[in-house]
């Protein structure tokens, strides 16, 4: 694990002075706060992949913590202290480290993590083969306090060809891009490029970072033999998360950006599969 260098305690300095802790000081106000910390920290994490391999990227990094009434602030150092002792990779398991370390260290009843980025998959053109990286917006978010919570967010972009188009018209039927995006909770492991799949599957056609003109044929077409509505997308979706033992809770929704309307359509669902009975 790569670490930095120590650091002296917040009350010491290289000189003889003693500097005050202010943060420190009671806060006759008595009001607790929620969440306090630091927003927006770009910083480079590493991941492993599915396939076995390393992928690195950016992270858009929020840390925050809770803080009593009678603490006049954080200290907003320590947040960067710790998370630059994360330097060599964050999985789930030690984004949960991460929180937990956060929350100890800190003095905090609850902590909480939240981490934005890139995710790229490389990806196979439908009929030439040609290989690219698709890229697909994710989301790891973590909670440590009386009881742990983590959740994953992953975003697709897929094809969407209205079902009522097709059905109405004597030629072709109007289709647009379409982004699907699932928060999960789960058990066990679960990875992004598998959640990406249900989400892609649910959708007319998938999108594909390159197309030669045979390719162009191929998605053309299964879009036009799969026309789905937004309430299609979702629904089609909720059915495979249910079939999936790991997830035991789900927000889901689509987004088409309509192709010849001046608003989008959209459609969302939640299920906690521990509480919810399940559907026919």
């Amino acid at each position: 694990m790569s670490r930095t260098a120590p650091h002296p305690p917040e009350n010491e300095s290289s000189s003889t002075e003693v500097m005050p802790d202010v943060q420190s000081n009671v806060d006759i106000r008595q009001v607790p706060i929620n969440k306090v910390g630091v927003k927006e920290i770009r910083y480079p994490i590493t991941l492993n992949r599915l396939d076995g391999g390393m992928l690195d990227t950016v992270a858009d990094i929020n840390m925050f913590v809770s803080l009593p009434s009678d603490r006049k602030g954080t200290h907003m150092s320590r947040f960067l202290e710790i998370l630059n002792e994360y330097q060599d990779g964050i999985q789930p398991e030690r984004l949960r480290e991460l929180c937990r370390d956060l929350r100890v260290r800190l003095d905090a009843d609850v902590s909480h993590v939240e981490m934005d980025f890139t995710y790229f998959i490389p990806k196979l053109a439908p009929v030439t083969g040609r290989q690219g990286l698709m890229d697909y917006q994710a989301r790891f978010t973590c909670e440590s306090g009386d009881q742990e919570d983590f959740i994953m967010r992953v975003a697709a972009k897929a094809t969407s060809l209205c079902p009522c188009s097709k059905e109405i018209s004597n030629y072709g039927a109007h289709n647009q891009r379409c982004l699907i995006t699932a928060d999960v909770r789960f058990n066990g492991m679960l990875w992004i490029e598998e959640l990406a799949e249900y989400l892609e599957s649910a959708a007319s056609c998938r999108v594909y970072p390159v197309l030669k003109r045979p390719d162009e044929k191929y998605v053309t077409e299964v879009a036009f033999e799969n026309p789905r509505f937004v309430e299609d997308i979702v629904r089609d979706l909720a059915v495979m998360l249910n079939n999936e033992d790991r997830i035991t809770w789900y927000h889901i929704r689509s987004e088409n950006f309509e192709s010849i309307h001046s608003h989008n359509a959209y459609a969302e669902i939640t299920r906690d599969k521990t509480t919810d009975p399940p559907t026919d």
